[in-house]
């Protein structure tokens, strides 16, 4: 007859293969939480800045099907559930996305255009003509290469006001 510490052992094995067991415990974790949150401590108000933050990342999580650790973002931040419109988003943040990342989080062409902007910079500094670009880096997690193969292009970034471009490999 098997022990405890033995079906202890496969029922954890089992788990882990079918790949639920990390959702078991993200689900463990947010409903301990939600037990444990005081209620009767107010939360801060929600500042447009975090609130407009907040969403971007729900978003990024969303994507990734981070569901419970969206649940607990969002009962603890006191963020909205329905979640922000896309495009109030790229408006607020002066964004200019185009059809190739509409299936892709801001956040990752928001990244991407910095470290686009971060290599040429570097490249700048190196040379003194400035006649040589770098190549536009790729930006992309193993889901994303799956998908299909997404280029996001580096921006000109001069005034404040000039709109982050958000690219994919077709918009160029």
């Amino acid at each position: 007859m098997a022990t405890i510490q033995e079906l202890k052992s496969v029922l954890k094995e089992t788990l882990e293969n079918r790949g639920v067991l990390g959702q078991i415990q993200a689900r463990v974790r947010a409903e301990v939480f939600n037990a444990l949150d005081d209620q009767t401590d107010p939360r801060p108000p929600l500042s447009n800045e975090n609130m407009l933050i907040n969403e971007l990342v729900r978003e990024y999580l969303q994507f990734n099907k981070y569901k419970y650790t969206e649940s607990v973002l969002l009962a603890e931040s006191g963020q909205p559930t329905t979640p922000l419109d896309r495009q109030f988003l790229t408006n607020e943040l002066n964004i200019t996305a185009d059809r190739d990342t509409a299936s892709v989080p801001l956040l990752y062409g928001i990244i991407a255009h910095f470290l686009n902007q971060n290599k040429k910079d570097k490249a700048s500094a190196r040379s003194s003509t400035h006649r040589r670009q770098p190549s536009p880096s790729r930006f992309r997690t193993s889901q994303l290469a799956a998908e299909r193969d997404l280029d996001f292009p580096s921006t000109s970034h001069g005034l404040e006001a000039e709109p982050l471009e958000v690219r994919g490999a077709g918009g160029r």
